[in-house]
């Protein structure tokens, strides 16, 4: 079963869902008995999916990033926490202990210039073969499509923020 693994898939574009589509494929893996291992770039605050993945023994979830989102510019900081999540990840892909591995919002870490894009592209293409990665955020560059298996794009045509409404617990958030 697993001596096929080795694809790259990227989850990008502005719409809502790639994380929460990283996070189905990492329990429809888990349901599989494959191990998996999440590394989240610049995400440190609380969400509710995490509560669930904390109960799968065949899940583990590191974070990288500060309580706060960036808008505009990061910070040293956000820099320091997004060189140490690409040395983690390197490590996790590296050590063939898991099947699946997601580098949750890496995407977003490139385009603060937080990491080089060679760097996440040279991870790629150094992976071991039965490895299966997936890449997460808003803006994937163009280097790391063309190297992807899997490509989508989340489109947002309608939600419901547009109208006021925050995110709600168990839905959104």
């Amino acid at each position: 079963m697993k001596n096929n693994f080795g694809k790259i898939h990227v989850y990008t574009g502005d719409g809502k869902g790639k994380t929460t589509a990283a996070f189905g494929l990492a329990l429809r893996a888990a349901g599989a008995g494959c191990k998996v291992y999440i590394i989240q770039f610049l995400k440190a605050r609380q969400y509710s999916e995490l509560n669930s993945l904390r109960k799968l023994p065949a899940i583990t979830v590191k974070r990288f990033g500060q309580e706060s989102y960036i808008y505009q510019k990061a910070t040293a900081k956000d820099k320091i926490l997004a060189k140490k999540a690409m040395v983690w990840s390197k490590k996790v892909i590296s050590s063939r202990k898991f099947d699946l591995v997601i580098l949750d919002e890496v995407f977003l870490a490139t385009w603060f210039k937080l990491i080089k894009v060679s760097d996440v592209a040279n991870l790629i293409k150094t992976k071991p073969a039965g490895v299966e990665l997936v890449l997460t955020g808003r803006k994937a560059p163009k280097e790391i499509i063309k190297l992807a298996d899997y490509v989508t794009e989340m489109k947002e045509v309608k939600h419901p923020y547009q109208n006021g409404l925050m995110a709600r617990k168990g839905i959104e958030d």
